[in-house]
């Protein structure tokens, strides 16, 4: 998978090539989908959502710039796979799920496999969690129509957000909060579940 759909498509940084092959993907699937845990798509999860494509993991942590020392907010957690990914990239995810039974697996998943530096908080990570804000990085797993507000206001200095933006198609874009003011990156185009919660689609 790395050598063939990451490497192949662009993905340079090493530390982010190395947390791909590190976390077992296929533990974060269903078990009907474990065959197909390592191909080039995104698969189904319970409750109508997925869990990402590896490329577009990949892609979106490379666009975040993860340090050892940030602790990152991930809105939309799924399964926990992105989460676990991250997690061996900085100190601290936070990880914001708004279906509980997807939350409750994706902690349990994480326990297993022995990823002890993500939290799990079932809430509207649409509004970010702003009781353990400021982040260095808030990661959104799903599509967006606008960027929201909330968002961009729990980020530190120099923080970055990364969210797909649009609709139905999507754009990859990275929000950097700078002490000149909020610059905004567009990179690829892409397909995610809709945003749900009250900043999020109705």
């Amino acid at each position: 998978m790395v050598e063939q759909q990451l490497v192949r498509r662009g993905i340079e940084d090493s530390k982010v090539l190395a947390a791909m092959r590190e976390v077992p993907r296929e533990a974060f699937v269903p078990e009907e989908e474990r065959d197909n845990a390592w191909n080039d798509c995104a698969l189904p999860l319970a409750h109508g959502q997925t869990i990402s494509q590896p490329y577009m993991v990949a892609r979106s942590v490379e666009l975040a710039r993860l340090r050892p020392t940030d602790t990152v907010l991930e809105v939309g957690l799924g399964s926990g796979y992105q989460a676990a990914v991250m997690s061996r990239l900085c100190a601290r995810v936070i990880g914001v799920e708004i279906i509980p039974a997807l939350a409750h697996g994706a902690e349990q998943t994480l326990r297993s496999v022995g990823y002890d530096n993500v939290v799990v908080r079932i809430s509207d990570g649409s509004v970010g969690l702003p009781e353990l804000a400021p982040y260095d990085c808030i990661m959104v797993a799903a599509g967006a129509s606008t960027v929201p507000v909330q968002l961009v206001e729990q980020l530190k200095p120099d923080g970055r957000l990364i969210i797909p933006v649009g609709q139905p198609m999507q754009t990859l874009t990275v929000i950097t909060r700078t002490p000149a003011g909020i610059v905004k990156q567009e990179f690829d185009q892409c397909v995610y579940v809709p945003l749900r919660g009250a900043a999020g689609h109705a």
